[in-house]
């Protein structure tokens, strides 16, 4: 006689509700996201550049006013991106609206002049620019010191 059982099939506990789902099938859904997938779905899709003397970073925010709704910040080597959107349709007998905050975060690559940012919006588009300095850490090599013993 066998310890394991087989596997059942997932039974509805009461006929009008849903099922519920396996929770290996949940986690394993829960694993697959990419780390910057909110669970609100309220994310900024971003695009990244790097070339040698400039990191470019050119994010997706439609329907944004950027001198109220957009918040961009530096600390430690982390640029934050944050935008708040509210938009009202009104027609003769029905309105509708969406709203929602966004936030999106990236480590700076090295070098990067955090003091001389520039950002521009155009057409639902944030271009964020920093100028990338010459690094000043080189490759050195450390000398090992044999010890004689006492």
């Amino acid at each position: 006689m066998s310890v394991h059982s087989p596997r059942r099939p997932a039974q509805a506990l009461m006929p009008n509700w849903p099922m519920v789902p396996d929770w290996s099938d949940l986690v394993a859904r829960f694993e697959s996201m990419p780390p910057w997938t909110s669970m609100g779905g309220h994310t900024i899709r971003v695009e990244e550049n790097l070339d040698a003397d400039r990191y470019t970073v050119r994010a997706e925010l439609p329907g944004v006013d950027p001198a109220k709704d957009v918040d961009i910040s530096v600390r430690e080597g982390q640029l934050t991106i944050k935008a708040e959107r509210s938009e009202k349709k009104e027609e003769r007998t029905r309105s509708e609206f969406r709203y929602g905050s966004f936030y999106r975060s990236m480590l700076l690559p090295k070098g990067a002049d955090e003091d001389a940012i520039d950002a521009t919006y155009s057409d639902g588009i944030l271009t964020v620019s920093i100028p990338l300095t010459a690094s000043s850490s080189q490759e050195r090599h450390v000398e090992v010191k044999k010890m004689s013993r006492q």
